[in-house]
């Protein structure tokens, strides 16, 4: 069960100035729990405290850091069912996929103390001509400095961690701001920081209102902004930071296309999994379908079978499915996009109604691509299914979109795949099974509209570090 009230962690501390914010069951709309809110004074704090731990973190050994992870995650681990039932109260998350979850947090704070001992450097030749000989170079990776950290509310445990633990394994102090409608996630990994001998400052984690959004991107204190989210609240953060590096992890309407002698039950299996895991609020669902033509009315039939079979209800409950969507204004927007689609002519093959933040997995056919539902990110249960019939069509077809962050290929031809690879415009491609598939180590991000940068805990340490050369001659 959760607490009544949770605390903000100001510069390692908790600190209950008020009970502001409070977080609502998603499932049942009843108060879940209160929580602390910031406002600029303890942002203007947090940001002081983490430029003061600067310095400190960077000296701070590196077997330290690893240990400060470890202890991390077998707290993590001693805690992981109440860690689940939050996400499941303050998400709406089914139950199994909040322990789902909890394994990738854990997952991620274990390859960051991994990678904490292991943040190395080169030798540069230098003497490529008669000038330089005589000299060697060499570099090394050092903290970037104070980081600024938003994550979103769709995996509130996991993509906090994404930007919390390379963070510690690089040296670097960090504010976070974690999504204001599930903040308690974000506050538990803040009491465990909190049971380490972190140096003072080296963590806040700041709920506050979106305009506290802006004073996490415009400081100059800070150093890196990471924000995963909306592409409009990451782009125009982004054009307000600054001199900073920004990342971005943002939005997508990822494609899958099923190839021409595919195993079509495990296929259509990936994809009622890929498309309505956690009710398809993952940047990465599947929500255009690309079959062939061959196999369009085999598809078509099992799964629409498959995605009419799911269990709505109670995250709660083990046997449960789809959840709700994270609220009631989410599946109003999402379940006008499917009116908009069959207005225009789509036809509703499976599910198309709503109940308040429970919108049905609903799956849709005929779409007309400048639908809303087919060119802007769903972040909901819905997909859509069209044929092709030319493989190369069907890659252009993944590429005609303003989004580019995975796509998932079923096929078995080796040409085939080294085209897709090379052609689509996507940060990553995903063979024999759903764009939606992520493991915490592997670089993940996108281009175009869906963002700058990539995660993955090596990857989000090279951004959270800078090379330092060091020259010296040789004069004898």
């Amino acid at each position: 069960m959760l607490q009544e009230s949770y605390p903000y962690f100001l510069a390692n501390t908790p600190v209950s100035p008020n009970q502001d914010l409070v977080v609502y069951d998603k499932y049942s709309g009843e108060i879940a729990a209160r929580v602390a809110l910031a406002d600029a004074e303890a942002i203007d704090q947090a940001v002081a405290a983490a430029t003061s731990a600067a310095e400190p973190m960077r000296k701070l050994p590196a077997y330290k850091r690893q240990a400060i992870l470890y202890h991390c995650v077998k707290r993590f681990e001693e805690r992981s069912e109440e860690l689940a039932e939050a996400l499941c109260i303050e998400a709406g998350k089914p139950i199994r996929d909040a322990r789902g979850e909890v394994t990738r947090l854990i997952d991620t704070f274990r390859i960051a103390g991994e990678e904490a001992v292991r943040i190395g450097g080169e030798v540069v030749p230098m003497d490529i001509n008669p000038r330089a000989e005589g000299y060697t170079g060499m570099w090394k990776r050092v903290p970037i400095g104070p980081c600024s950290f938003i994550s979103p509310f769709n995996f509130p445990l996991n993509l906090a961690a994404h930007k919390v633990a390379p963070a510690l394994a690089a040296g670097c102090p960090f504010i976070l701001k974690p999504a204001s409608l599930t903040p308690i996630g974000a506050l538990i990994i803040g009491e465990v920081l909190a049971e380490t001998d972190l140096p003072k400052g080296a963590f806040s984690i700041l709920p506050c209102r979106r305009d506290g959004a802006d004073l996490f991107t415009t400081d100059d204190r800070l150093k890196l902004l990471s924000f995963t989210g909306s592409p409009e609240v990451g782009w125009a953060l982004k054009a307000r930071a600054g001199k900073k590096p920004v990342v971005l992890e943002l939005g997508g309407n990822a494609a899958c296309i099923v190839d021409e002698g595919s195993d079509i039950n495990d296929a259509v299996a990936r994809i009622v999994f890929g498309a309505y895991y956690q009710s398809g609020q993952s940047c990465i669902s599947v929500q255009r379908i690309i079959v062939h033509e061959s196999h369009y009315d085999e598809v078509r039939e099992k799964l629409s079978t498959a995605v009419n079979g799911l269990v709505h209800g109670d995250p709660k409950d083990e046997s449960t499915f789809i959840g709700p969507m994270i609220s009631e204004k989410e599946a109003t927007r999402l379940h006008d996009w499917v009116l908009e689609a069959k207005e225009a002519g789509a036809t509703v093959l499976a599910g198309g109604e709503r109940g308040g933040a429970m919108l049905q997995a609903t799956l849709l056919e005929n779409v007309p691509v400048n639908t809303n539902v087919n060119c802007q990110e769903a972040f909901g249960p819905v997909a859509i299914l069209s044929r092709f019939s030319d493989f190369d069509a069907a890659l252009d077809e993944i590429n005609n979109s303003d989004f580019g962050l995975q796509a998932g290929i079923f096929t078995r031809d080796i040409y085939k795949i080294q085209s897709a690879w090379d052609k689509l415009e996507v940060g990553g491609v995903v063979i024999g099974d759903v764009p939606s598939w992520r493991v915490d180590h592997m670089p993940y991000g996108g281009v175009k509209d869906s963002g700058l940068g990539r995660e993955g805990v090596r990857y989000a340490i090279e951004d959270m570090t800078e090379l330092r050369l060091l020259v010296i001659r040789d004069p004898y």
